[in-house]
């Protein structure tokens, strides 16, 4: 029952412990409801008793005072521990979700998160665990327990008559088909709706972060019309799925209607017949007005349960999904990287590197150049276990690193990316990223070795200055120095630089390789760039064209050949001679 409530939920085990909980408290809250209607039947049975016989009833008023406030101190210390239980269970739950939720995205290849886009991930951490604490605190334990209060009330109800009990009861099944009939057309609806308020959400998300492309080109009016009708979708879609939902709950409660009256007409026909006693009688009207009562509740709540499934299967979509695992420790002869044989391509689309074999020796600098869709950023988020290979192997100084946790695999590595992403944070803190615990002088010997010192000086909180969100304050340069600053401080024995100077001008390039030079002293550097000069002095070149190793070599021998990398080289060449004049 656990591993079930587990997979159907998305719970923890501990969660699914305190589900049941719940549900049994909850179960006992119902019945203890039904206490206050047995006491009164209690005292109006012997008050007719006493008129029969004509005795006085005076004397039991005082006992049955008593009975009534043991019966509400029943009622509130059930209550009392029910709201605990359920409540701060879902609270723990909810705390334990999104840890897992984190731990596991923590752990996902990042072929997950080509698959998902930002927004939708966001939306599932945020909104779609929300419904799921509200859920589990208003709709599926009261669910749980209404159909066992159902259920025990109704035996009881047929032990003492069962012409009553079928007066009573023959609504709730016929409610429960109505409700259960309406599940594809719910789900559907609320599938629809969600999907539609992600749209929403992404074309926000796109209107915000593309602003300036928008505006330079004139496109926000376009944009805008767009919106609209993506937000008129959404708006539909939420009116069919209250629409689908409320259809259902109104058609089931109208029918539940119907069972008081079928309760009044049968207790009146068999009161007058003589066949029940009126005790009996109003005893049953009273059961069946508290029976209704959660069971009212439950109607709503499997609709809400059906809606809700759709954000629990996203959720399980991401906690079941395969994580990266391997061995929580590591140790290697040498760094050399090695690629033997290696095959690989992103689900969907033809393969990016096929058959791909070389060496990055410790100590040496290899470059990885050739023309864009060849395979070179590929080959370096594989050497990290940014993904995983199809086939073949890559190791680590002679370890497979598909044997090595990635986490622990990754303290070997200092990445320094293109794009280089910064938190809204002080200079300090984002080079502190680097290597967590460092001090405050180590820091800045690793901004001075990376050539920040310039630009901090100027700032006027130096070190301790804000950055904006992404650095936004800071140049190109600035920011890919901060970036290399964080590889100095980590120290890792392997490098990878992914077009590190691409996109600076010829002043901040110098200052950011004279960085790199001390950055990749006695490493083992992999290094992806376009430029001939940032390579030209790189101890070994492969050339990766159509996912394969065209050419490989060190630079001179390689221009000696005159082959693909002599082509690039000259091209290059001429293209430095161009300017606008013609």
């Amino acid at each position: 029952m656990i591993k079930k409530l587990m997979h159907s939920y998305a719970l923890s085990e501990n969660g699914a412990k305190n589900f049941i909980r719940a549900v049994i408290w909850s179960y006992l809250y119902n019945l203890s409801l039904m206490l206050p209607v047995s006491v009164v039947m209690a005292a109006v049975m012997y008050i007719l008793g006493c008129v029969e016989t004509g005795t006085a009833a005076a004397g039991a008023a005082f006992q049955y005072t008593l009975i009534a406030a043991a019966v509400l101190a029943v009622v509130y210390g059930v209550s009392y521990v029910n709201y605990a239980t359920l409540y701060i269970s879902v609270y723990d739950e909810s705390i334990n979700r999104r840890i897992s939720l984190a731990e596991v995205l923590r752990k996902l290849p990042l072929s997950f998160f080509s698959k998902r886009d930002l927004s939708d991930l966001t939306a599932t951490m945020i909104q779609d665990c929300a419904m799921l604490d509200q859920m589990f605190s208003h709709y599926v334990p009261q669910l749980y327990s209404a159909i066992l209060t159902f259920l025990t009330v109704g035996a009881l109800m047929f032990a003492a008559d069962w012409r009553m009990a079928l007066a009573a009861l023959w609504v709730l099944p016929v409610a429960l088909l109505i409700t259960y009939g309406s599940k594809r057309l719910t789900k559907r609806a609320s599938k629809r709706n969600l999907e539609d308020k992600r749209a929403v959400t992404e074309k926000i998300h796109e209107g915000i972060d593309k602003v300036r492309e928008l505006k330079s080109c004139n496109r926000g009016d376009e944009y805008l019309e767009e919106l609209d009708e993506i937000l008129a979708a959404e708006e539909r879609s939420c009116l069919r799925s209250e629409l689908t939902s409320g259809a259902a709950v109104t058609a089931s409660q109208a029918v539940l209607q119907c069972g008081l009256a079928t309760t009044v007409i049968t207790g009146a026909s068999l009161l007058i017949s003589g066949g029940i006693s009126f005790p009996y009688f109003a005893g049953f009207i009273l059961a069946a007005g508290k029976l209704y009562d959660p069971f009212t509740i439950l109607l709503q709540n499997i609709i809400a349960v059906f809606a809700t499934k759709v954000r629990i299967d996203r959720m399980r979509e991401i906690l079941e999904y395969p994580v990266q695992e391997g061995a929580e420790s590591f140790s290697s002869d040498g760094c050399d990287i090695k690629f033997d044989n290696v095959s690989f391509a992103y689900e969907g689309h033809a393969g990016v590197l096929n058959g791909v074999s070389f060496t990055a020796k410790q100590g040496e600098v290899t470059a990885l150049v050739g023309p864009s869709g060849g395979g070179k950023t590929t080959a370096t988020r594989l050497a990290s276990r940014f993904w995983d290979i199809d086939s073949g192997t890559i190791t680590l100084g002679g370890t497979d690193i598909s044997t090595v946790d990635p986490e622990v695999l990754l303290t070997n590595y200092s990445i320094v990316f293109q794009d280089v992403i910064l938190f809204k944070d002080t200079i300090m803190e984002n080079i502190r990223l680097g290597r967590r615990g460092a001090t405050d002088e180590e820091v800045i010997a690793a901004a001075e070795a990376a050539n920040c010192t310039e630009f901090v000086k100027k700032l006027p909180e130096g070190y301790q200055t804000m950055i904006g969100e992404n650095g936004a304050t800071l140049s190109g340069g600035e920011r890919q120095r901060i970036s290399i600053a964080r590889a100095l401080l980590k120290d890792a024995p392997v490098i990878l630089l992914d077009e590190a100077t691409a996109s600076l001008d010829v002043e901040n390039e110098n200052s950011v390789q004279t960085a790199l030079s001390r950055l990749v002293k006695d490493k083992t550097v992999l290094i992806i760039a376009h430029r001939m000069r940032t390579v030209e002095k790189a101890d070994r070149i492969v050339v990766l064209e159509d996912g394969r190793v065209a050419e490989e070599g060190a630079p001179d021998e390689l221009l000696a050949r005159n082959g693909r990398f002599a082509r690039m080289a000259a091209l290059q060449k001429e293209g430095a001679a161009w300017s606008l004049g013609g």
